[in-house]
């Protein structure tokens, strides 16, 4: 059907199962691969099947194993563990783990471009991994069928352990770090990688945990980070160098990208020898535009036409497998929005309202934002600073432009070139008028511009005139 064919198309990650009858041998190699990097960093280890309670077998956490088809056509063997059950009884401040915050992203990313820093990102494989399991917890991992074959090659002795159940092998092992899949990993390895950064002598900023900076030989030293993935700058190659140097020391074999173009976090960022910062999306419009899988129709000279937020009751609902595409191209769209084109930020604030029932209106607005796209998908987005002392904030807002009579609400910053924290949506309430309107965008987008300003003074960038 369309939806497995979608699926099939666009994401390349799927079951063992499904792997190993597409890909055969290669599948279960990559499995047995990404068994033996567990055993190898010492992730699992053995347990008798027999000293275990009827309850610690049920609260044991099965094994989820998948394949990913990398772009360049690696078949890569992921393990990890369904961490579902673990929510009833693991409290949430021991769950919860920060990321680095879009705005505090572009902001530290414009800056290093600015002051033409030196760039390094890298990312740490197996992250996860080199986070130890608390003294105290016990955590147990169920393979069952095929897969306690495949482990016990890796380790002949599990053999002793392996039992039968329900007809079918089944191997637990007692988990001693943090496996992807448990609620617990990322807090883990986020308190594990920030104590190697605050023992280096960086400073967490206060209003984003996931961007810490130290100063070395008079300039500023920043480094960001979403889990495993993390991007430094100095003025100074050197000391890019040796910081990167110091945290491979404790994580070994890291992936490493030098020069002035970088791919992070699925953006790819440019660093102009003009100071400007210059982020790139076309692959991932592209694959939007092949999703949706309709001819987009003639040339359009604009993003929404004038009757974007218009709606029609009576409308044809669209078929349960056009509204699954549907949603999944919003929201592709809605994640481009905020990073690489904020220029279709209305309009996708607008359908990401619609993704619950969508018809065949909201079908068109679609497809028109997607001709658009393609008729500009060479644009990239470009920021830069002109005084970075001086932060410029536009708001605006338009009346009852909603079916339910509520405003909508667009703001921005700027520091001379290009923009930061687009922001485009629906207001929370109701206004009797315009002015009414403008009050509530103006209080809603107000505290983005307090963020910024306290943000950037604890990078040691503080704002001597702030223009709302």
């Amino acid at each position: 059907d369309i939806r497995t064919n979608t699926v099939n198309l666009i994401f390349t990650q799927m079951t063992a199962n499904q792997g190993i009858s597409a890909y055969g041998a290669k599948a279960i190699a990559a499995i047995y691969r990404e068994y033996k990097q567990m055993q190898d960093m010492e992730v699992l280890g053995a347990l008798d099947p027999d000293q275990l309670s009827n309850d610690q077998k049920r609260r044991a956490l099965r094994a989820i194993n998948l394949i990913k088809i990398k772009r360049c056509g690696k078949v890569k063997g992921r393990m990890c563990a369904n961490g579902a059950p673990h929510r009833k009884f693991v409290p949430r401040e021991e769950a919860k783990s920060p990321t680095v915050s879009t705005d505090g992203l572009f902001s530290t990313a414009v800056i290093a471009a600015h002051e033409k820093r030196h760039i390094i990102t890298f990312d740490v494989p197996g992250a996860y991994l080199h986070a130890n399991i608390p003294d105290g917890k016990f955590r147990i991992l169920m393979l069952e069928g095929k897969y306690v074959e495949i482990m016990c090659s890796v380790n002949p002795e599990y053999e002793q352990f392996v039992r039968i159940e329900r007809g079918v092998k089944v191997l637990y092992l007692r988990i001693l770090k943090a496996l992807y899949g448990m609620i617990e990993s990322a807090l883990l390895w986020y308190q594990l990688f920030t104590s190697v950064l605050l023992e280096s002598g960086f400073e967490l900023n206060p209003y984003d945990p996931c961007i810490a900076n130290k100063m070395i030989d008079g300039h500023q030293c920043t480094i960001a980070w979403y889990v495993d993935d993390n991007m430094i700058s100095h003025k100074d190659q050197k000391v890019v160098e040796e910081i990167v140097g110091k945290i491979e020391e404790s994580f070994p074999g890291l992936t490493i990208t030098r020069g002035k173009v970088h791919t992070f976090i699925g953006m790819r960022m440019t660093f102009r020898d003009d100071g400007k910062l210059e982020v790139d999306l076309k692959d991932y419009l592209n694959e939007a535009i092949q999703e949706f899988k309709e001819e987009l129709g003639p040339t359009v000279s604009t993003v929404a036409a004038k009757w974007l937020f218009d709606t029609n009751e009576k409308a044809r609902k669209l078929s349960k497998d056009r509204a699954d595409i549907f949603h999944s191209v919003v929201a592709k769209l809605l994640w481009v929005s905020q990073r690489g084109r904020p220029d279709i930020s209305t309009p996708i604030s607008f359908l990401c309202s619609r993704v619950s029932s969508p018809d065949v209106e909201d079908h068109k607005k679609l497809r028109r934002v997607l001709k658009f796209i393609q008729q500009t998908i060479d644009d990239t987005r470009i920021i830069g600073i002109d005084r970075l002392d001086t932060m410029l904030t536009f708001v605006d807002s338009s009346h009852a432009v909603h079916p339910d009579m509520r405003g909508h609400t667009g703001g921005l910053i700027t520091f001379g070139t290009g923009i930061l924290s687009p922001r485009s949506s629906k207001q929370k309430m109701n206004s009797r008028s315009s002015n009414e309107t403008e009050v509530i965008g103006n209080s809603e987008y107000l505290p983005t511009n307090i963020w910024h300003e306290h943000f950037l003074e604890a990078q040691g960038y503080p704002i001597k005139y702030n223009y709302f």
